[in-house]
């Protein structure tokens, strides 16, 4: 009881005394105040925390007019007539701009965002972006009035994004005639109250932006798993209710510190701006190879760099090298896309269909360097050298990952090669023409006896397929320019949880391709079991496990519930009487796309697949691949309708199976006799 009486005369404690001032975070509590609150209660506390915020309320004229509303207006009674202004100039601290971009509810689910020259809004969240007057950039496209509007995805599993006002050129005119003519844009888009709130606020070179919620069916898919939801919008207490942040909520989004919004160092701007004007030439067709160690921030400068190419040219071609996080399909693929669309968010948001693509299997071309390097060879044959190419490559740049990156130039014969360094990464030396010269690659040998600087390579030039033009005249590799870019990328990964982390974007890009699978918004979603498959009789299609050697007899356990590519090979299969039909090797072949084997019908021997690959497409498929890549957890134990006993799922699982594993006759581990004692859900591969 005497410990319950101290408690009750204890002061409150250091989180009520930051919530207190945060609740009023431009009104500095003084130290009177201070001892005051030291010694209310929680009843007394509440009413000064709603005095704070009423005060704060009243304090909303300090974003319209820029200036700071001083401390004994902040406590002026509600009844007090506001004394005349002064006459004098303002003060030279207050600032002649807005501060803070100002944003008004614009109806349900839309809101207004003014932003004065050279000013962004940083925010997470997702929504539809459209430039009513002005020019705004996000992640270096440009948007401009009377652009279609783009859908933006700032997630937190990527650097925010911010939509910064750029500098535009506009014809002399008096400022009555600009606000006349803004006018005159925003009468068929807002009605009369917002555009006299635009123009009351309205300054020279400023950009007037409409925010609209967004919802698409991969979005929908997304946030429908549990857990998931945070990926695009985090919940977090705030004491700041105000007309702003209500008008953001309706709309999806949330305003984030400028701190967290991605910023570009002066390196990898100035590099960007070289490659920019060397693609924008009459004939500029150039290769850029990026490469780097992970976490240096490649894939962030491949996606800001093609929105700068698409500012100015109408396409851009992509090669896409790294197996673990690709950008634009499944992970364990090797592929080639034409991008014609600005990239606006991370790879789960715009899962698109290559040009030519290869289904390798693995995250990872470990083990297997040779099969890597042919299927690069054979994806880059399709490269038709009418735009410029963006190769992307892995982020293993030691011992062997930097002897393969060396056979990758000479193979790519890139003329800009974009090399990323930071101080957290390991060291690695600069790829210079010289240095390429004089070092042997994993399957290459050095040609520095070669008098000129540019190499021949006949174990590769021999099965490239080029145009006439092109054959008559022997293929001669010229040297490279070497760009430099220093990053200073900060992430949250550590060696501890990148392969954690790294699993989730997989898991992510693999729930962005099977989205697409669902019907187009508004119609409800469908779980993926109430969906109705397609059925491939045994006889068309063969089969081949990539990543593990499996026994005959557990073929058909290792393809059921699990995600399969969708491939065409130049074999003719038909004919076989029953099936299934195995390959002995893994082919080199086009990969159509992806599908799920919900299930097998061993008496009418037919396979039942789930895939969004259209139908005209699917008559040219006559080989299904598995591979190490798995299905997402949350698609067996976390969809909506699922009732009873969980299909595949169980904890019954014999793990010496032949295919059950990767490691085929490995001795068991410390961690495999845990969890035997301890069992976790596993796949169970049953046949229908």
């Amino acid at each position: 009881m005497a410990d319950a009486q101290l408690l009750l005369k204890r002061g409150p404690s250091r989180s009520t005394w930051l919530r207190a001032r945060k609740a009023r975070p431009q009104l500095v509590l003084s130290r009177r105040p201070r001892r005051r609150l030291g010694t209310l209660r929680w009843c007394g506390r509440r009413r000064l925390r709603r005095r704070l915020l009423q005060a704060q309320a009243a304090g909303a004229d300090w974003r319209e007019s820029g200036c700071l509303v001083s401390r004994s207006a902040a406590r002026r009674p509600k009844t007090a007539a506001p004394s005349p202004a002064p006459a004098a100039a303002p003060a030279p601290s207050c600032p002649t701009t807005l501060p803070i971009p100002p944003v008004r509810p614009a109806g349900p689910g839309r809101a207004l965002l003014l932003l004065p020259r050279d000013q962004g809004f940083t925010f997470s969240g997702i929504c539809r972006v459209t430039c009513l007057y002005g020019q705004v950039q996000v992640l270096g496209y440009t948007i401009s009035q009377g652009h279609p509007a783009q859908d933006v995805f700032s997630t937190y599993t990527h650097s925010r994004l911010t939509i910064n006002a750029v500098h535009y050129s506009v014809p002399e005119k008096s400022k009555k005639e600009v606000k006349r003519e803004a006018r005159a844009l925003l009468r068929s888009h807002l009605n009369r109250d917002d555009r006299c709130w635009l123009m009351k606020n309205f300054s020279p070179l400023c950009s007037i932006v409409m925010l609209e919620q967004l919802r698409t069916s991969t979005v929908n898919f997304l946030v429908s798993h549990p857990g998931l939801s945070y990926v695009f919008v985090q919940e977090s207490p705030t004491f700041q209710i105000n007309s702003e942040h209500l008008a953001l909520r309706s709309v999806g989004i949330k305003r984030e510190k400028k701190k967290n919004g991605l910023r570009l160092t002066e390196s990898a701007l100035s590099a960007m701006e070289e490659l920019v004007t060397v693609s924008c030439e009459v004939d500029g067709c150039p290769v850029i190879l990026v490469c780097g160690s992970q976490d240096v921030g490649k894939s962030t400068f491949n996606r800001y760099l093609i929105n700068q190419l698409l500012n100015s040219i109408s396409c851009v071609d992509y090669l896409e090298c790294d197996l673990g996080q690709t950008e634009f399909t499944p992970p364990g693929c090797i592929s080639l896309l034409n991008i014609t669309e600005p990239i606006l968010g991370p790879p789960f948001t715009h899962q698109r269909t290559p040009q030519k693509m290869v289904y390798y299997g693995k995250p990872s071309c470990k083990n297997n360097y040779e099969n890597y390097i042919e299927i690069i060879q054979y994806v880059f044959s399709s490269y038709k050298r009418e735009a410029p190419l963006i190769v992307n490559t892995m982020g293993w740049v030691s011992d062997k990952g930097l002897l393969l990156l060396i056979d990758l130039i000479r193979l790519l014969s890139p003329s800009h090669v974009v090399q990323f360094s930071s101080g957290r990464s390991k060291y690695m030396p600069n790829l210079t023409p010289d240095y390429v010269d004089d070092m042997d690659g994993l399957y290459t040998k050095s040609k520095s006896r070669i008098r000129n600087r540019g190499f021949q390579l006949a174990e590769f030039t021999e099965s490239l397929e080029f145009a006439d033009e092109e054959k008559e005249s022997p293929v001669v590799f010229t040297g490279h320019k070497l760009i430099c870019v220093q990053s200073d990328f900060a992430f949250r990964k550590t060696p501890r949880n990148r392969e954690s982390h790294n699993k989730v974007l997989r898991d992510l890009a693999v729930l962005g391709y099977l989205g697409q699978l669902q019907p187009p918004v508004p119609k409800p979603l469908y779980p993926l079991h109430g969906l109705t498959p397609y059925q491939v009789p045994f006889n068309a299609v063969a089969l081949r496990i990539t990543h593990a050697d499996v026994a005959p007899t557990h073929i058909l356990y290792a393809v059921n519930a699990s995600w399969v590519g969708l491939c065409k090979i130049l074999d003719d299969v038909r004919g076989y009487a029953n099936g299934p039909i195995l390959l002995a090797q893994t082919p080199i072949c086009d990969c159509l796309g992806f599908g799920i084997c919900r299930g097998i019908d061993m008496e009418k021997r037919l396979y039942h697949i789930l895939t969004p690959v259209p139908p005209e497409e699917l008559r040219n498929v006559n080989c299904l691949l598995v591979g190490a890549i798995s299905i997402p957890q949350c698609v067996f134990k976390s969809q909506r309708g699922l009732e009873g006993t969980i299909p595949y799922v169980t904890t019954d699982y014999n793990s010496k199976l032949p295919g059950a594993s990767e490691k085929i006759g490995a001795r068991e581990t410390e961690e495999t006799r845990e969890e035997k004692v301890h069992p976790k859900p596993k796949l169970y591969r049953k046949i229908n």
